[in-house]
C-alpha cells in the first residue's frame, strides 16, 4: 500500500486488529478496501448494504475512535457500498463524522436495489428472476375484514389493522403486533390487512410469510451463499406480514438478519405486521434490540370471543354456506364451544358432516350429542408455562427454579421433564422450548428428551414421576 488512503487505512487496521477478535477482524475488516482520502475524509469500499449495516451496528465506536487517532479531529469515514445484481452494479454512499457520537443515517444507502422493472432478484418463494411487481403476496382470499367478526375481544386490533390497511407505513402503528392464543384469528386479521392494501393500493408489494418459512428460506440462502439475495428480496417489500414471530426464539442468526430487514423497512416508511402468541415483554429467547423494536408501534391482543361474538361467527358461516340452522342449535354450539374461533368453526363443520352422512336433520338433540362428544374428547391447548407449573408443583418447588443455573440433580430432572412434556404435548420448536425453560439451546432440549426416555425404561421411581405428571397434564 503506497498511496495515502491505503496507508491511512493500514494504520487504522493495525489499531482495529488489536481491539476486535481475530474471527471478527477476518470476516468484517479484511474484505474492506480503501478508495480515497481527501480533506480528512477516508472512503472505504464494502461489498454489500448488509455488510455496511453490520459494521455500523457492531463496530462504529472503534471505527470512529481509530479514524480520529489516525487522521485527527474532524476526520470522517465514507462508505462506498457496491451492489451487484443482474441489472448491473451501483454504488451508494453514506458518511458520518468521527468527532460526533450521533450516527448520521442516509436513507439512500438503505435502498440496496434499484426497483425498476429491469431489476431482478432471487425470489425465495417461487423462482429466481421474478420481478418485484409480480411477487405473490401469499394471502388466502377468504381472510378479509368482511369475514373477520368484530367484538369486544378484538376491537382494538381490528380497528388498528384497518387503519394500517388504509395508510400502510403512514400511521403510528408501525410495527403493528397482534398477539393472542392459538385459534383466535391472528393470521386471519394480519392477512386481512394485506388483502385490503392490495385492493386499495395495488402497486404496493405485500408479502405474508410464516416465521418457520422465513427460517427455512434463510437457512437455504446461507447454505447456497445467497444471503445477500435473501436480504435484498425482503428489503424491497412494502408491507411485510410475519406470522408467529415467537418461533424465532433461540435462532440468533435468523434474528440478526430480520433485525436488519426490520430496520431497513422501518426507515423507508414500509409497514411491518407481526403476530405472536405473547406480547413482546413475555417473549423468551429473543434479542432485546429486536424486542425493543417490536414495541415501537402498537401491540394489540386478541382475546377469547364472548358469547355474542361466537354467535355472530356461527351466523355468518351458516349464511355463507347457504344453510338453515335454528337459533337453539347455534346457541347450544356457542355456549359449549368457547375456547377459540377455530374450535367453534370445527364443531359446526363436524355437525354439518354428521347431518349429511347420516341424512338426518340438524336438531338440538343431534347437536348436543355431537358437541358433548367433541368437548369431552378435545385436548386442552397446553402451554410451556402451564407444563412447567405442573412439574414444579409436583416436585414442590417454585417455577422460577427451572430458570436457575444449577446442577442440582432434582432441579435438572424437573427441567428435563418439563422439556420432555413440552416437546411431546405442544407444537413448539426445540429452540423455543429451550429458550423458555432455562434459556437453553435446542440441543439441550433434545438431550433432555432422550434422558427422560432412557430413565423411564431403567428407573422405576422416575417412571412413576413421569406417569403421575402426565395424568395431571391430561386431566
Amino acid at each position: 500500500m503506497s498511496n495515502k488512503h491505503s496507508a491511512a487505512w493500514e494504520k487504522c487496521l493495525n489499531v482495529i486488529k488489536d481491539n476486535v477478535p481475530g474471527s471478527s477482524y477476518k470476516t468484517w475488516f479484511e474484505p474492506i478496501e480503501a478508495v480515497k482520502l481527501e480533506d480528512k475524509v477516508l472512503t472505504i469500499q464494502v461489498p454489500s448494504a448488509f455488510f455496511y449495516e453490520y459494521l455500523e451496528e457492531q463496530f462504529i465506536d472503534i471505527l470512529r475512535k481509530t479514524l480520529r487517532m489516525v487522521l485527527g479531529v474532524g476526520a470522517k469515514l465514507e462508505y462506498n457500498v457496491v451492489m451487484e445484481n443482474s441489472a448491473g452494479s451501483g454504488v451508494y454512499t453514506v458518511s458520518y463524522p468521527t468527532n460526533n457520537s450521533t450516527k448520521i443515517q442516509n436513507k439512500s444507502l438503505t435502498v440496496p436495489l434499484r426497483t425498476d422493472e429491469k431489476t431482478t432478484i432471487k425470489n425465495p418463494f417461487i423462482i429466481p428472476g421474478m420481478q418485484k411487481l409480480h411477487i405473490d403476496p401469499q394471502l388466502k382470499p377468504d381472510n378479509t375484514f368482511v369475514n373477520f367478526i368484530e367484538g369486544d375481544c378484538n376491537r382494538l386490533a381490528r380497528s388498528a389493522g384497518y387503519a394500517v390497511a388504509q395508510n400502510p407505513g403512514g400511521t403510528a402503528f408501525n410495527p403493528l403486533m397482534i398477539y393472542g392464543n392459538s385459534g383466535l384469528g391472528k393470521t386471519h386479521l394480519a392477512q386481512a390487512i394485506g388483502i385490503e392494501v392490495k385492493e386499495q393500493l395495488p402497486d404496493k408489494v405485500v408479502l405474508y410469510v410464516n416465521a418457520n418459512k422465513f427460517q427455512t428460506q434463510f437457512t437455504e440462502a446461507t447454505r447456497n451463499n445467497n444471503r445477500n439475495d435473501f436480504l435484498h428480496f425482503y428489503q424491497m417489500i412494502d408491507v411485510l406480514i410475519l406470522d408467529d414471530v415467537h418461533e424465532f426464539a433461540g435462532k440468533e442468526k435468523t434474528q440478526e438478519t430480520f433485525f436488519h430487514i426490520f430496520n431497513h423497512l422501518h426507515q423507508m416508511g414500509k409497514q411491518l405486521i407481526l403476530t405472536s402468541d405473547k406480547p413482546p415483554i413475555e417473549l423468551k429467547g429473543m434479542e432485546q434490540r429486536l424486542l425493543s423494536r417490536f414495541k415501537w408501534g402498537l401491540t394489540a391482543d386478541l382475546q377469547t370471543p364472548d358469547f355474542e361474538t361466537r354467535m355472530e361467527i356461527l351466523r355468518q358461516k351458516v349464511y355463507k354456506d347457504g344453510l338453515a340452522l335454528s337459533s337453539e342449535v347455534l346457541e347450544y354450539i356457542a355456549s359449549h364451544v368457547s375456547n377459540n374461533v377455530r374450535e367453534l368453526e370445527g364443531a359446526l363443520v363436524s355437525l354439518l358432516a354428521q347431518s349429511m352422512l347420516n341424512k338426518r336433520e340438524i336438531s338440538l338433540e343431534l347437536a348436543a350429542k355431537l358437541i358433548n362428544k367433541l368437548v369431552k374428547n378435545s385436548k386442552r391447548e397446553l402451554s410451556i408455562e402451564y407444563i412447567s407449573k405442573v412439574v414444579c408443583d409436583y416436585f414442590n418447588m417454585p417455577v422460577e427454579t427451572l430458570q436457575a443455573k444449577t446442577r442440582k440433580r432434582e432441579i435438572v430432572q424437573a427441567r428435563q421433564i418439563a422439556m420432555y412434556f413440552s416437546k411431546s404435548l405442544t407444537k413448539y420448536s426445540l429452540a423455543s422450548i429451550g429458550a423458555q425453560i432455562g434459556s437453553k439451546d435446542h440441543a439441550t432440549v433434545l438431550h433432555a428428551c432422550k434422558t427422560v426416555n432412557n430413565l423411564k425404561d431403567t428407573d422405576k421411581n422416575f417412571r412413576q414421576f413421569v406417569e403421575d405428571i402426565e395424568k395431571k397434564l391430561k386431566m
